[in-house]
Parts: C-alpha cells; structure tokens; sequence
C-alpha cells in the first residue's frame, strides 16, 4: 500500500473513532468523498478493536495489510456465490458489502452486482431488512430502476442478491463533470422522477433517496440503487417510523432525510418529495440547502427542523465556506465556481433559477409534509410545467404573468 495513502487512512481514522455511531457515517461520508475502498479499509480498522489506534502507530503498511486482512469484506474477494465468482468489493457500508462478480460456470459471460450482509451485522433484524430488499426488488421493473436478477445463500446461511451491474456515477458528479445546463439537469431529473413515482404506485417509499443512491450510466440513464430500508406500504397506510439500529441510529442519511423522519414519525410518500427535493436544490444550484458550521449529525437534523432554506437563485449569489475536513482543508463555494459547471455565468444562472424554479424546489422542502407536492408525479408536472413555459402549481401566477408566459409561447 502506497506511502501516501497509507497516512490518509490513518488521518481519517484518528478524526472518526471518537465519533458515535451516528456521527461515524456522515464524517466518513464526507471524508472518504465518495471512494468506496478508502471508507472500506477505514470502517474495517474501526471493527478490529480499542487498540487499533496505538497499532497504528506502527510505521509499515505491512500492518496495515494484517489489519484489513482480519476483516469480513475483503476475505470475500475471489470467493464463489452459486455460478459468480466475486471479483472485487465495489462499495461497503455499515451493514452490508456490494461486489462486483463475474459469471463462472463457462456458460456465458456476465457483470453482475452481487450485495451480502457482513458476518458481524447479521442480527434478525439486518437479516429480516435485506430480505425485505431483495422482494422490494423482486416487485420492481422499470428502466431506471436496476434489476435484480438472483438471489441465494452463502455458505453461512447469509442471503446475497444477484443485481444488474450499473456502471455509472452520482447524479450530481454526473451532472458538474459534464457541465449540464439547468434544462439538461431538469430533464435528467424527470427521468429519476418517473422511477420513484413508479415505486410509490407500487406502494414502495424509498427513504434514502440521494446522490449516492441514483447512478447515471455513460449514456445517461439514471439508475436508482438501495432499497434497503425500502418500505412497502398497505393501500392508504403511512411508512413506519424510521428503524433503529442496536446504538438507536436511525437508518437515514441527515442531509437528505425529511423532518419527519428526523424526527422519527411516521412516513409517507412526501419524504421521498423532501429527499428528492434536496437533491434537486443540489443539482441546480450546487449548494445544499442548509448552512451548517459543522457537520455533525446534531447540527444537521437541527438545521433540517428550524431552518428555512434560501431561495436557489440567491444561494448561487453567495461565497460559503463549508466545515473543515478531517485533514483541515478549507472548501469554498463561490458563484463562479457554481456557475462554471452549469450556466457559465452567475448572473445567468440567477435568472435561470429565479421564479418558477425557486418556487418548485421551496415546495419540495417545505417542512409540513402536507404543504409539499402530494405526489412525485405532481412534483415532475410543474418542472414539465416550467419547461414548457406554463405556469407552475408552485408558483402564484397572476393573470398578467398568465399573460405574458402566452406572449412568450407565441412570439413567433
């Protein structure tokens, strides 16, 4: 292991271990930024034991290796599940592992995602969920949602579920790394739209809708990943509060989480409307709706519940410092660095956003449930509304704004 990364390791590992459970997933979160294997190896030296900080005061990567080694998910590489061959581990979180595996049998050639439970995580309850995940699944057939194609048993007994391999990244790191318009993020964001409503007709809630969990493939589709705590509702039945882990965690990503889950009510629909909210306000405007001084999971659900959110077009405005990382670097949004990934200009992209666009997003994240669309597919209208220059639900539109949106659809 490279001298280099060696010492990041060590670097986040030493901000983390302090941490509770629950602050544990948003510091790791940020500061992995997105690269499964270094959270991997950091969450594996965090199960080993209480003296893991001293052993790794011990120059060599030798150790290092001795110390991952003695952890459940990368002695999974290279192991057979039914026909598949695991090849290598592509994400990792607190409960399960995500690896990619290949066919193995001489039959036919395929790429496949296969998820399974870490041995150390396998209660009934995270048993019972992952369960619940494979038949969500199992349920769901749509084009931007990933298929699930198989399902088994390890040789513990552990289930596993055999998934379409998505090869793409996050919506949001999609969309800056191409430079897309706000006409072009909306329209992606439509298609994301169409596959969460598709799971709310299927009485399916998501729950933790966010970046991570909605891939964009090289050709553009978006994919939706992660039902894992997934809930499937009885006709007019509200979601369940949100479960708890054995160290009382919720299951829920803080930034992205509605209120009410927060707050550990029960749920509808109109939380995956605040959760894609957010990711829209994100999309737009490359900024998250809510300013914190630090990231800590108490001052994020403080902020969610007694917070308003800017309006996007004034966020844009802004120069925001956001809250250190664990290696001290200091990280500044300005208008022009938003700007450069999306309209080009901040004065344009203010206009852009300005009105309709707004009006819509401000909805979404209304913190009444009941003041927000009441549908995804409500939610998509009014961004076909805003595209096609009629007037949006969202927005009051008097009789002399009716007016002129009519002149603008007929200027020529």
């Amino acid at each position: 292991m490279e001298a280099e990364r060696w010492q990041r390791i060590r670097e986040i590992f030493s901000t983390v271990c302090e941490a509770d459970a629950r602050q544990r997933a948003v510091l790791l979160a940020d500061l992995c930024a997105g690269d499964d294997a270094l959270r991997h190896d950091v969450e594996s030296l965090l199960t080993v034991g209480p003296h893991t900080h001293d052993l790794l005061e011990t120059p060599g990567a030798g150790l290092l290796g001795t110390l991952l080694a003695g952890s459940d998910g990368e002695s999974m590489t290279g192991q057979a599940l039914g026909p598949y061959r695991l090849v290598r581990l592509i994400a990792s979180g607190g409960m399960g592992s995500i690896y990619q595996a290949e066919r193995d049998d001489a039959q036919y050639q395929k790429t496949v995602a296969i998820k399974l439970i870490r041995r150390g995580m396998a209660d009934e309850r995270s048993v019972r969920r992952f369960l619940n995940e494979r038949q969500t699944l199992a349920t769901l057939d749509h084009p931007y949602i990933a298929r699930l194609l198989d399902g088994g048993l390890t040789r513990d007994g552990l289930p596993f579920l055999v998934m379409e391999f998505v090869e793409g990244e996050p919506i949001d790191r999609y969309c800056d790394r191409r430079r897309l318009s706000t006409v072009e993020r909306l329209r992606l964001f439509l298609n994301v739209c169409s596959a969460v409503q598709y799971a709310h007709q299927n009485l399916i809630v998501h729950r933790d809708l966010k970046p991570g969990n909605i891939f964009v493939t090289p050709h553009g589709d978006p994919r939706l990943l992660d039902f894992g705590i997934a809930k499937v509702l009885e006709p007019g039945e509200s979601a369940e509060p949100a479960p708890l882990t054995g160290t009382h965690q919720p299951l829920l990503t803080p930034e992205y989480a509605s209120p009410e889950q927060i707050r550990g009510e029960a749920i509808t629909v109109a939380s995956d409307v605040y959760s894609l909210g957010v990711v829209l306000y994100e999309l737009l405007s490359g900024h998250r709706p809510y300013r914190v001084k630090s990231r800590t999971v108490y001052e994020i659900e403080r902020a969610v519940l007694e917070s308003e959110p800017e309006r996007p077009s004034t966020i844009v405005g802004r120069v925001v410092q956001l809250p250190r990382t664990g290696n001290g670097a200091d990280q500044t949004i300005t208008p022009q660095s938003v700007s450069a990934t999306r309209e080009g200009e901040p004065a344009r992209l203010r206009r852009r956003l300005r009105g309709d666009l707004d009006a819509i997003v401000l909805t979404a994240l209304h913190k009444d449930p009941r003041q927000r669309y009441v549908s995804i597919e409500q939610f998509a209208a009014d961004i076909c509304n805003h595209l096609e220059g009629l007037p949006v639900k969202a927005r009051y539109s008097s009789r002399m704004q009716r007016l002129l949106k009519y002149a603008w659809r007929n200027r020529y």
